[in-house]
């Protein structure tokens, strides 16, 4: 008894610590966008030799096998079971449901387009929050959020000459199914560490992945190049893992519809390494919405919710 009351306790004592920085909360938080950024052009990359099924069954088996033996090897205790649920809704929606749909539209659309309209998540979270969780943001956070939203749609609409695709249809359902697993995982790493969020959403969802990726490797092609490989452990490590156990602590620390505005910058970000690491052409109009969405953010930022 005197064990499990110890180890409990231990986590209380981290979450408690963060949520009283809040300027470490907004660097974490800022480190899991720049981590999320990569991600469209990393599964790119993992698409040149896996096909989308496989890719995204063996990311999150890898990940899970990942966070598995950290949660293993300090000994974390299990959840208690009242929160199961949120984490079962965490694991749907961000190990599951949004790299699957977002993989299934890079089938057909650039990086570049598909994070644009991803630009639409903080939005969507935002609302997902105040529905789930009871927050009230102030009206100047509710207009400048507004005012960044209506910049990246407005950037997409442009982009693609206002016609919407079978790709765009999954990414709008990936925008629906990724706000609802932030706004569960941020209100659960309010009671335990983020890590643990994402970790227990990974094993969790262990049932589902592993015979999900042992049938698509048997039934989708494999061709292991540099890039696929590189792609493949970056959405794995990075972005179902790392990036989400920063991102959860920074949620936590400062609140969800707040780290949920620094995500605004998270497309221009992925517009940046489209260029880079896949040779596309960056639009015209992005200088100006980068320039757009940055005032957004700082105006959420300064708002008092």
């Amino acid at each position: 008894m005197r064990a499990q009351s110890s180890a409990t306790t231990a986590p209380r004592i981290a979450v408690a610590t963060d949520q009283g920085r809040p300027g470490l909360g907004l660097l974490q938080a800022a480190l899991g966008v720049i981590a999320f950024s990569l991600t469209f052009p990393a599964t790119a990359w993992g698409l040149e030799g896996f096909g989308p099924w496989s890719l995204v069954a063996v990311r999150s088996v890898l990940a899970a096998v990942i966070a598995g033996g950290c949660l293993l090897g300090l000994r974390v205790p299990l959840p208690a079971r009242r929160h199961w649920p949120g984490l079962a809704v965490v694991g749907a929606g961000v190990v599951l449901g949004f790299p699957l749909l977002t993989t299934l539209a890079l089938q057909t659309s650039t990086t570049a387009h598909a994070a644009v309209v991803v630009g639409l998540l903080p939005l969507t979270t935002a609302l997902c929050s105040a529905l789930r969780v009871g927050t009230r943001p102030s009206r100047t956070f509710w207009t400048a959020a507004l005012a960044g939203a209506a910049a990246v749609l407005a950037f997409t609409v442009q982009q693609s000459g206002g016609a919407l695709s079978t790709a765009d249809l999954y990414l709008f359902a990936a925008l629906l199914v990724c706000a609802a697993g932030y706004t569960e995982g941020g209100r659960l790493a309010r009671v335990m560490p983020g890590w643990h969020v994402i970790g227990w959403a990974l094993v969790l969802c262990l049932p589902l992945t592993v015979p999900m990726a042992a049938l698509a490797l048997a039934q989708e092609p494999v061709r292991l190049t540099a890039h696929s490989v590189t792609g493949l452990l970056w959405v794995a490590v990075g972005s179902q893992f790392v990036g989400l156990v920063v991102w959860y602590r920074g949620m936590a620390a400062i609140g969800i519809p707040k780290a949920s505005q620094l995500q605004l910058a998270q497309p221009l970000l992925t517009l940046v390494w489209s260029v880079l690491l896949l040779g596309e052409h960056l639009p015209v109009a992005a200088p100006l919405t980068a320039a757009a969405v940055l005032v957004c953010i700082a105006v959420t930022q300064r708002a008092r919710g």
